[in-house]
């Protein structure tokens, strides 16, 4: 395939994903209220008498709305955006590459949604220990800015699951062993602590707690699973010992020599000389 095929591929690619994201953003339209208000019931739970919401300028309800189907578009395109993803860089990937991807799609996934679920927990109980309900003033808070807070804290936290998975891939690839992942424990724990610390947006315990332990025991979760990869690996080797070579890749081949026997005086090519002419039998001379 040439440059130019390629790039007509990619638009073409590029064009379905485009059209797929528009329809779910049409049908991020109807539910854009519901998921508008289970965004906000952390908040208004808080209060008792009620919460409200103020808006900078007119067109910010209008714009929130949008921006949450949007996000909802993505999320309901994702099998055709994914999937126009996959079939343009799938050609250039060897089978155990190839599975590698289907692994890390189908791990990645449940991660990302765990971190979510795990965000919109530590939003409800940061936003009781944040707001004060008593005092001699009244607490409005920007329903633009609020919004960018949640979805934000859902995307640290989907993203943060997804550090143990690509421990885990390093393991995989050959590139630390899990002996020597179990060793960087110290470093990985003070790391992900300090992650957590700089990434979460609120100043108060609960998310940076909740996210760093998290990422924590999911770093011993990859270590324990990387040991078990390499269990498989040394039995699958003990079996076939052309277990380690890729299915693309070629295998050496064994050559075995026969032994050759000396041969025999070689005769000197040319005009034969009348002395070194053989002698006739008795049946020529008869």
């Amino acid at each position: 395939m040439t440059l130019m095929e390629h790039i007509r591929e990619l638009r073409d690619r590029l064009f379905k994903a485009c059209l797929g994201i528009l329809v779910g953003l049409c049908i991020g339209l109807y539910f854009s209220k519901p998921v508008e208000r289970f965004l906000t019931d952390p908040y208004c739970e808080r209060f008792v008498a009620g919460c409200s919401f103020n808006a900078a300028t007119p067109l910010e309800p209008t714009i929130v709305r949008l921006k949450i189907a949007l996000y909802l578009g993505l999320i309901i395109a994702s099998p055709i955006w994914l999937y126009q993803l996959w079939a343009f860089i799938a050609p250039g990937l060897h089978s155990r590459e190839r599975k590698w991807a289907y692994g890390f799609i189908a791990i990645a996934v449940p991660l990302f949604v765990a971190g979510a679920v795990l965000a919109h927990f530590v939003i409800a109980k940061g936003i009781q220990f944040l707001l004060p309900v008593d005092g001699d003033y009244q607490l409005t808070t920007n329903i633009a800015g609020y919004i960018d807070f949640v979805t934000g804290m859902l995307l640290i936290f989907g993203v943060g699951f997804e550090f143990p998975l690509i421990v885990f891939m390093l393991n995989l690839a050959g590139v630390a062993s899990a002996k020597r992942l179990l060793g960087w424990w110290r470093a990985a724990v003070f790391l992900t602590f300090a992650f957590t610390a700089v990434v979460t947006p609120t100043p108060d315990p609960f998310g940076m707690t909740a996210l760093g332990a998290c990422m924590s025991l999911l770093y011993f979760a990859a270590v324990g699973a990387a040991f078990l990869n390499e269990r498989r690996r040394a039995k699958v080797a003990a079996r076939n010992s052309y277990a380690g070579i890729d299915d693309d890749q070629a295998s050496e081949i064994e050559t075995v020599l026969d032994p050759v026997e000396t041969s025999g005086p070689v005769r000197k090519s040319g005009p034969v000389e009348p002395s070194e002419a053989p002698r006739p039998t008795r049946d020529e001379d008869l």
